[in-house]
């Protein structure tokens, strides 16, 4: 399975206020958790240089490739202070599922 998540790097914490993870499967992955009830979710779809507030930058398609692939392969799975020990262990084996 190629399901990358969120890393910290050594003596820095992430916040995780969002809990993204890659796949070049994220739209189908994002279908079949939404069948199953869980809530995940797309939070950037189009990079920073496609918003109209920098479209005086007439920055082209492929230019910044990688930020391009981020925003067509990240996924935001459910995460807040209330989720329960099931719930993640749910979301989990939902993911599982569906890379099986």
């Amino acid at each position: 399975v190629n399901v990358s998540g969120p890393f910290e790097e050594r003596d820095n914490k992430h916040s995780y206020h969002i809990y993204a993870i890659q796949t070049e499967k994220r739209d189908e992955l994002l279908v079949h958790l939404k069948s199953k009830g869980v809530e995940a979710g797309i939070h950037y779809p189009v990079p920073l240089h496609f918003q109209p507030a920098y479209s005086y930058l007439n920055i082209k398609e492929g230019i910044l490739s990688v930020a391009e692939h981020h925003a067509k392969t990240t996924l935001s799975l459910p995460i807040f202070p209330e989720m329960t020990s099931e719930e993640v262990e749910y979301v989990v084996n939902c993911v599982r599922e569906f890379f099986a």
